[in-house]
């Protein structure tokens, strides 16, 4: 499935040393392309990625955590909508 492939890429990139973010944002990056008043720390982080792997499309909200961290990514085609709520704990 593509659930099962996504999860398989995630943990062997993260496996291979990078950050569980770092992983995913390798994976779903945003439309960073026509992005003119991006950071350019960030475009570079995104366009060295892009030589790597083509991106992840969805439509999909990715949620991901490594059980001390949690995160969240929208696809870069923004088809879905991403809803959160932060609890007492500050979570």
């Amino acid at each position: 499935s593509d659930s099962a492939s996504f999860d398989e890429v995630l943990e062997l990139l993260h496996l291979g040393g990078r950050s569980l973010p770092h992983s995913v944002l390798m994976m779903v990056p945003e439309a960073w392309e026509n992005h003119d008043s991006m950071d350019p720390a960030r475009r570079a982080f995104y366009q060295y990625h892009s030589a790597m792997m083509e991106p992840w499309d969805g439509p999909a909200c990715v949620t991901f955590t490594d059980g001390v961290q949690v995160g969240a990514v929208l696809d870069r085609n923004g088809l879905r909508p991403g809803r959160y709520w932060v609890t007492d704990d500050g979570l």
